[in-house]
């Protein structure tokens, strides 16, 4: 169908200031998208209290404002400028948190400006997590064991049956902000308390714990026609409990099977069609218990996210401007895709190649007397990633550890290793066994170096069994690490 001609000013709501949890994928999203409406001859109006970015640049959009993204300023603008429509999707959780104020305090009504890419009661689906987990349980998807509280003492009487660890989680918050994993009573009632502070809705959902499950990420589209298409299946290094923004992630999906496949393909479609998401990208997240393959809905981001940056670049489909063209109407089969040029977009994109990304910490620019402060959990903590490309699982990740900046050269052999190579060759049996006993003890909490502590885990002796045991890292991703270092004790062996 064509692009609506009733539209003719567009107001985007950026994402605001870089903070932890939101960073520049959404400047990279959020110019995308003005881009491409403005080449369908649309006058757009951009929000945003950033000037440190590429969408903020006089020429990007018709018209800037580098103001306080909150309805007192977004009503002042839309009075002036006078949009007929909102783009809510391309800001993050700021600009979701925006749009939503701005309806519930009636500036919409009251200008009649339209939400494009996503209504309200889609946003409202997706973010609140009693809503949203109501709508799996009415299209027949699992769900976690949970109960929605606004009090510390009705989360209390659900743990008291639950058992820990707990997992609380924040509604409309991003990055897992407010959230954490409770192992006992005394970290419980201070995470309760500080996720009910950090919701805008003063609600937390308390749930069961699948830590050690396996996570997957879907990035998707669908158009007004119901048109749906998996742009990118992304697969967590790490098991559930840590943030997938700290997490080791690879795309394509490595260890998922085809069956296995179809069934989160399957789910992803009826849940974007059940929450409502007219037009636009969205991500969905999956957990899949490796004993015996059962599926559990994680939540879903009724926007552009950071995933969809990654999904992104690693596919060459550029979903923010594709995002954008949904919102004013277009269908998938009528917009080329950017590659081919002539292949429509609702062709789903095929990779045969491997990308990895790895976060990046700055842990010593945040000292805290806290010594366990580079512990990673289900909070949101790293300041950035690194990308990399490879034929193979292997050549990703080297590249992306040397991506990081930190010095390293890889994974281990640039002899800058806490255990280095020489050394554990000299120590005797009943040294090695000590070590990789503490080694191992070390890798039970999940923490921003713990890839390099693999590596030392293998040269003490350790097994995959025994990595996975204490880990729950997959076993496939065990033995990529394991097949390198094995490189490396060959290439030891030769004279250069």
């Amino acid at each position: 169908m064509p692009k609506r001609t009733d539209l003719k000013t567009i107001l985007i709501i950026g994402s605001g200031p870089i903070v932890i949890g939101q960073a520049c994928e959404f400047d990279y999203s959020g110019t995308q998208a003005v881009k491409a409406l403005k080449e369908e001859g649309y006058r757009v109006v951009l929000i945003n209290s950033n000037p440190a970015t590429i969408m903020t640049d006089p020429e990007i959009a018709d018209a800037t404002y580098i103001e306080p993204i909150n309805s007192t300023y977004i009503e002042k603008i839309i009075r002036k400028e006078k949009p007929e429509a909102i783009l809510p999707t391309m800001g993050g959780q700021t600009a979701l948190n925006a749009a939503m104020d701005l309806y519930e305090k009636g500036i919409l009504d009251k200008y009649n400006v339209e939400l494009i890419g996503a209504k309200v009661e889609s946003i409202r689906k997706a973010e609140s997590r009693e809503l949203f987990h109501k709508a799996m349980t009415k299209i027949g998807l699992n769900v976690s064991n949970g109960r929605f509280v606004k009090n510390f003492e009705d989360a209390k009487s659900f743990a008291e049956t639950s058992g820990f660890p707990v997992i609380i989680r924040p509604s409309f918050t991003l990055g897992g902000t407010g959230g954490g994993i409770a192992f006992n009573v005394e970290e419980f009632e201070t995470l309760v308390n500080k996720g009910l502070d950090a919701s805008p809705v003063r609600e937390v959902l308390v749930e069961e714990s699948l830590i050690g499950w396996k996570e997957y990420e879907l990035e998707v589209m669908r158009d007004v026609n119901d048109n749906f298409v998996v742009i990118c299946t992304i697969e967590n290094f790490d098991p559930m409990g840590v943030h997938t923004g700290d997490s080791i992630t690879v795309a394509p999906s490595q260890t998922l099977s085809d069956r296995q496949y179809q069934e989160l393909r399957d789910a992803a479609k009826k849940i974007i069609s059940e929450i409502g998401v007219e037009t636009g990208g969205s991500n969905i997240q999956f957990a899949v218990n490796p004993a015996d393959g059962k599926v559990v809905v994680i939540e879903m981001n009724p926007r552009v996210s950071r995933s969809s940056a990654l999904a992104s670049k690693a596919t060459g489909f550029p979903i923010a401007k594709i995002a954008a063209k949904l919102a004013v109407g277009y269908t998938l089969d009528e917009i080329p895709n950017d590659i081919t040029k002539t292949t429509p977009s609702c062709f789903e994109p095929v990779i045969d190649y491997v990308v990895v990304k790895i976060p990046r910490w700055d842990f010593d620019k945040f000292r805290s007397s806290n010594p366990d402060n580079d512990v990673l959990g289900v909070q949101m903590k790293s300041v950035g990633e690194v990308m990399s490309f490879g034929r193979n699982f292997k050549e990703a990740f080297q590249k992306a550890i040397r991506s990081l900046e930190t010095g390293r050269a890889g994974l281990g052999a640039d002899g800058k290793d806490i255990y280095e190579f020489d050394y554990i060759g000299k120590l005797n049996t009943e040294e090695k066994n000590l070590l990789k006993a503490k080694t191992l003890i070390k890798l039970q909490t999940p923490r921003s170096d713990n890839i390099f502590h693999l590596r030392y885990a293998y040269l003490l002796g350790a097994t995959t069994d025994e990595l996975y045991k204490v880990t729950k890292i997959d076993k496939w991703f065990l033995d990529q690490i394991k097949d390198i270092i094995g490189i490396e004790k060959e290439l030891r062996t030769f004279t250069f």
